[in-house]
């Protein structure tokens, strides 16, 4: 039986690569929630506990990835701005 916490990473994983987006229809998590057996294996789980966990996942990965992104530029521009040694 999967943790609760890896039935939520899946969740996000599969909506992002669905839709693209973090802000998935609470229709989609609920489709989400009985297709893939959330509700099976935990049947005391809240689904609106389920939908906030899944909010939080896609919040995290976005910001770990504006922070990556910010962290590459921020490479990129002081790699530029200093002149190379020779």
């Amino acid at each position: 039986m999967p943790k609760l916490s890896e039935y939520v990473r899946m969740a996000a994983d599969e909506y992002v690569r669905e839709h693209g987006n973090i802000e998935p229809s609470a229709r989609w998590v609920a489709d989400f929630f009985h297709e893939c057996g959330v509700q099976d294996e935990y049947p005391r789980q809240d689904l609106v506990a389920f939908a906030a966990m899944v909010q939080k996942e896609l919040i995290k990965r976005e910001e770990q990835a504006v922070k990556k992104t910010r962290l590459q530029l921020d490479k990129m521009i002081h790699g530029l701005k200093s002149p190379r040694k020779s």
